[in-house]
């Protein structure tokens, strides 16, 4: 069976090179190939030339830093489908997996499409560095008003089905692949893994968390993004509307897909709890002002 990891990174060179040196020391049958796709969207740090120096067998695509991770998945994986391979991995490159990840993988794919006799996705969570929580992986939607509020869904000891994914270990067969495509290049930085497992839903397709975690990755944090309450308003505003946001027209794109007959609430919500949690922080800075005079 031929496989092909994919994928993308920026200026992360330690990390991504500890992401591939656990990628390629995983375990897997005598008649696995693996194949590894990687775009470096820029990287400033030297990530091309070690990646080109200690992995040479990497087929690596080099883009100009204006990519960001769905764009930068997407060319890896353009460049995967056109390769022959039997199997897909999504991997970020500050995920570190475990030795078995793959049989894993494979077992969950196989047993649940034989069980359910489906096409199937399947998810790997992974945890944070200290052990202690799970960070990504499938989720679902609490409720049915709340469909831009994701919840991870785990167990230790059996697959368990979700309603899409983070884009962090996504295990996905050719066969998916041929009906469900590439991620859509209207997404820029996040929500394109996200679309991608509802598009996939749609078009019929099942999607499992393995069971157990496949690996490590710390949360990302709010530090520095658009949900920094400690940010000027004019910084937050900035944030929100760039690429590692919500840009306004990919957003509406994703509310209006998924997000049902009242997508346009969802999509002005992110703006509006912007201004909505500045100016809760304004008047509650006031209000101690006043008592402490």
């Amino acid at each position: 069976m031929r496989v092909a990891a994919i994928l993308t990174c920026h200026n992360r060179r330690e990390g991504t090179l500890a992401c591939l040196e656990a990628l390629y020391s995983l375990d897997k049958p005598s008649d696995w190939e693996l194949a590894v796709y990687l775009t470096d969207d820029g990287s400033s740090d030297g990530t091309y030339e070690a990646v080109r120096e200690l992995y040479p067998e990497v087929f690596i695509t080099r883009t100009d830093g204006n990519a960001y991770w769905n764009g930068g998945m997407y060319i890896s994986f353009e460049k995967a489908l056109q390769g022959g391979h039997d199997r897909f991995l999504w991997l970020n490159d500050d995920t570190h997996l475990v030795k078995d990840t793959l049989l894993r993988l494979e077992h969950t794919l196989n047993t649940r499409s034989a069980i359910r006799g489906e096409y199937a996705i399947v998810v790997g969570t992974v945890q944070d560095r200290k052990r202690e929580k799970a960070t990504y992986g499938g989720v679902v939607f609490s409720s049915w008003w709340k469909r831009t509020t994701p919840q991870l869904v785990y167990s230790e000891t059996e697959a368990v089905a979700c309603e899409t994914v983070n884009g962090n270990c996504v295990w996905i067969p050719v066969a998916v692949a041929s009906v469900v495509g590439n991620l859509d290049t209207i997404f820029v930085h996040g929500l394109g893994d996200f679309d991608y497992g509802l598009r996939a839903r749609k078009a019929g397709i099942a999607l499992w968390v393995a069971p157990g975690f496949v690996g490590v990755c710390d949360r990302n944090k709010i530090e520095g993004t658009f949900m920094d309450r400690n940010l000027p308003l004019r910084k937050r505003l900035k944030i929100i509307l760039g690429p590692k946001g919500r840009p306004p027209y990919a957003w509406a794109v994703f509310t209006r897909r998924h997000c049902g007959p009242a997508w346009v609430l969802y999509w002005f919500f992110p703006y509006v709890r912007v201004f909505a949690t500045w100016s809760i922080a304004q008047l509650s800075r006031t209000l101690f002002r006043r008592r402490t005079i």
